[in-house]
C-alpha cells in the first residue's frame, strides 16, 4: 500500500520550494492546477470570503499530507513494511 505522501507525490500534489510564502500548499495546488501562485492566492482568498470557514480547516490538513518538493520519497522499507 502506498502512502499518502507518495499518492500525493504520484499525482503532482507536492509543496514547491520556490514560491511559497507560509507552507507552499496554494502555490503547489496552483502549479498542479495550471496556476500561477498569486492567481491561487486570491482565488484561495476569495473562495474564502464567498464560504468562510472550512479553508481555514484544510490548508493545515494539506500542509501535513502534501510533501515538500525536495523530500525524498520513502521506499516500502523504510515505512516499516
Amino acid at each position: 500500500m502506498d502512502t499518502i505522501h507518495g499518492s500525493f507525490r504520484n499525482q503532482g500534489l507536492v509543496r514547491p520550494r520556490d514560491g511559497r510564502l507560509l507552507g507552499g500548499v496554494i502555490a503547489g495546488l496552483g502549479r498542479r492546477f495550471g496556476l500561477d501562485p498569486w492567481p491561487a492566492r486570491f482565488l484561495f482568498v476569495l473562495i474564502l470570503l464567498l464560504i468562510p470557514g472550512s479553508q481555514i480547516l484544510i490548508y493545515p490538513v494539506l500542509w501535513i499530507l502534501m510533501p515538500s518538493e525536495d523530500a525524498p520519497a520513502m521506499t516500502l522499507h523504510e515505512g516499516g513494511v
